[in-house]
C-alpha cells in the first residue's frame, strides 16, 4: 500500500509529538526530495521524501527498538516493502535493524540524517538561526569539533560519503546545500504542524 504525504504525516504524528524529532523528520523529508531532484531521480522523488519523513516513525515511542519496531508497525499497515527496508536500513549498524543501505536512495538517507542534524545545530548556534549564511568552512569546522552536537556521529556520516562513493566534503557541501535550498519549506511544514 502506498500512503499519501498526508496519510504519511498522520501517521509519524501517532508515533512522534515531540517538536524537535517531528521538525528533524520534516527536514530530513525536504532533503530527501532535493537529494532525489539533484541526483535524477525526480520521478522517485516523492518516494524518496517519504523515506525521509518516516525514517524515525518508531524512534520517539520505542528509542530502544529503533529500526526494529518500524518493521511490525510498517508491515502491520501493508505498506511497501521497498519503502520498509529503505526506513529499517537507514539505522544499519547503529541499531538492531538488519537491512543494510542497498539503492543509492537508501545510502542518501544512511549518510544525511545525522549530518542534517550536526547542520541544523550549527544553524541554531549562529546570530541568524539560520543555514542560509553558513558556508562549508564553517560546517567543517563543526564537524570536527566533537563536542558540538555530540550525538550527532561523525563516523556515520562518514561511513555514509563512503558508501555513496563521495569524500566527506562533497556530501557536507550538498546536504547543506539541500538545506539552504529547502529552508523555507522546511519552515513552512513545520509551522503548519
Amino acid at each position: 500500500m502506498e500512503l499519501t504525504r498526508e496519510q504519511a504525516l498522520a501517521l509519524l504524528r501517532q508515533y512522534n509529538e515531540e517538536p524537535f524529532h517531528l521538525r528533524h523528520a520534516l527536514t530530513v523529508e525536504a532533503v530527501m526530495n532535493w537529494f532525489a531532484r539533484e541526483l535524477g531521480y525526480g520521478e522517485e522523488a516523492a518516494f524518496w521524501a517519504q523515506a525521509g519523513l518516516l525514517h524515525d516513525l518508531d524512534f520517539e515511542r520505542y528509542p530502544e527498538e529503533h529500526c526494529v519496531k518500524v518493521r511490525e508497525i510498517m508491515e502491520a499497515r501493508g505498506l511497501d516493502s521497498a519503502l520498509i527496508h529503505a526506513v529499517v536500513s537507514h539505522g544499519w549498524g547503529m541499531t538492531e535493524g538488519d537491512a543494510q543501505p542497498e539503492h543509492e536512495m537508501e545510502r542518501v538517507l544512511f549518510a544525511v540524517d545525522e549530518l542534517t542534524g550536526l547542520i541544523g545545530a550549527a544553524a541554531l548556534m549562529r546570530p541568524s538561526k539560520s543555514v542560509q549564511d553558513m558556508e562549508l568552512s564553517s560546517l567543517r569546522k563543526k564537524f570536527k569539533d566533537k563536542k558540538f552536537a555530540a550525538g550527532c556521529s561523525r563516523d556515520v556520516i562518514a561511513q555514509g560519503a563512503e558508501l555513496l562513493g563521495w569524500d566527506l566534503d562533497h556530501l557536507l557541501e550538498m546536504t547543506l546545500k539541500a538545506m539552504q535550498s529547502e529552508e523555507d519549506a522546511i519552515e513552512q511544514a513545520a509551522a503548519a504542524l
